[in-house]
């Protein structure tokens, strides 16, 4: 079914829930620990994805939930939200604002809605399939580029690349103007409104790259993983945003992914 009027207002809420759920934690004591995995967790990632969850079972008893914090909720709709907290935990612990919630709705696996929200300083991107994506209410658009000579390229970290990934990433970061390290979801809210060019990134889970789809292809740009093929709930984690569409066959090319 279409994206209604009433889902993207929950989403908002659910951002909103998010946003107030971390706030009082953001550069106070936060009960920072260490999950199975080694990656970092604290009480603002557990209370903004519990309070997220509370709500959507209230509101959308139907709907199925998958969060990075609690274990996934199923669904009878065909229609899943999918959350996290916090994108970007290590910017929160140190008191970077350049974190951010993420809220997907997925129609039988593919993201038709995604939200980017940063509660510090207040900056939200709204996208939703068919729609123009809206910064704070305002639509943006994702600029050209005319060569990747000229193409402002950003990751969070080569060293979540494998070997063959980071091999297959080098080829690009030797063609591009200047590469930006760092920024989790952040930077694809800056393809959304024209500033980076271009994020490539590996290891991903859905709940870190579902919202992201929505708003960057919404704003013109293409979200792809690097065979060139749409992103979906099954996809592996290899992810392409350019802002450009123009770019994205040249990208995949020089990676020498094609099949992979």
């Amino acid at each position: 079914m279409p994206v209604t009027q009433a889902d993207i207002d929950l989403a908002q809420r659910l951002a909103d829930t998010a946003g107030a759920a971390i706030r009082p934690y953001f550069r106070r004591e936060h009960g920072l620990e260490a999950k199975a995995d080694a990656s970092p967790v604290t009480l603002a990632d557990k209370e903004a994805e519990a309070a997220m969850r509370r709500l959507i079972v209230a509101e959308r008893p139907m709907d199925g939930i998958i969060g990075e914090e609690e274990a996934p909720r199923e669904g009878s709709s065909g229609r899943t939200w999918v959350l996290d907290p916090i994108d970007g935990t290590r910017s929160f612990i140190v008191g970077r604002p350049i974190f951010g919630t993420l809220i997907a709705l997925l129609e039988d696996g593919w993201p038709v809605l995604g939200i980017i929200d940063q509660p510090i300083i207040g900056e939200r991107w709204l996208g939703v399939t068919g729609h123009r994506t809206l910064f704070n209410g305002q639509p943006v658009a994702a600029r050209t580029c005319r060569e990747l000579a000229q193409a402002l390229l950003a990751t969070t970290s080569p060293a979540l690349f494998d070997d063959g990934q980071l091999h297959a990433f080098e080829h690009i970061d030797a063609r591009v103007m200047s590469t930006v390290l760092g920024g989790d979801c952040y930077n694809y809210g800056l393809v959304a409104s024209g500033h980076l060019d271009l994020v490539i990134e590996a290891g991903l889970q859905l709940h870190d790259f579902a919202a992201l789809v929505p708003v960057v292809e919404g704003a013109g740009g293409v979200m792809c993983d690097w065979n060139g093929d749409p992103l979906h709930a099954a996809s592996n984690g290899e992810v392409i945003a350019a802002g450009d569409p123009a770019r994205v066959e040249e990208i995949v090319e020089l990676m020498g992914c094609r099949g992979h």
